[in-house]
This record gives C-alpha cells, sequence and structure tokens, in this order.
C-alpha cells in the first residue's frame, strides 16, 4: 500500500527544525518553502484517501455486478429487445408499415 512507502507526514515537515551555519539559509525563507510543501502533501495525501475509497467502491461495484446473471447485467431480455424493435420500426416507417 501507498501509507508504507510514504516516510513523512505533514506534521514531520512541520516540526522539522534545520541547524544554522554561519552563511547559511534564511530560516524565514525556509519556513515559507516548507508551508507551501506542508499544504501540497496534505492535499496529495487527501486526493490519494479519497482515490483509495473510490477504488474501493469501483471494486465493489464490479463484484457485485460480476456475480449477477448475464442477463440482469445487460437489464434486458429477449422480450425487451423484440418490444424496443417494434417501437423503432412504428417510429421510423410509420403507417406505411401496416397499410
Amino acid at each position: 500500500m501507498l501509507s508504507d512507502k510514504i516516510k513523512l507526514t505533514a506534521k514531520d515537515i512541520l516540526e522539522k527544525e534545520f541547524k544554522t551555519a554561519m552563511r547559511g539559509y534564511k530560516p524565514e525563507d525556509v519556513d515559507k518553502f516548507l508551508d507551501l510543501v506542508i499544504k501540497d502533501y496534505e492535499a496529495f495525501h487527501q486526493e490519494i484517501e479519497d482515490l483509495q475509497l473510490e477504488n474501493m467502491k469501483l471494486k465493489k461495484q464490479v463484484e457485485e455486478a460480476s456475480r449477477r446473471p448475464a442477463a440482469q447485467t445487460a437489464g434486458t431480455t429477449n422480450f425487451d429487445i423484440l418490444k424496443r424493435l417494434s417501437n423503432l420500426e412504428k417510429h421510423v416507417f410509420g403507417s406505411k408499415l401496416y397499410d
């Protein structure tokens, strides 16, 4: 699962502290950048969760659909097909068909 491969959380990024050196980076710039990273990270994490839920729902629908007999899955029977064909003929040919 993807969550097993992810090493950091948004909280880990937020709480990360860097040592300062004589000619190091400006802490304010690093903090601003990390804030952006955290927002993106949280958005990606939420998107992953949403997609995992949707994936589970779709898998369940496929599983349920595969359990149904073929006639039910298609939603039509021979009678339904003949009825539709008859209605189509009436629509296309109109009264010419019965003259």
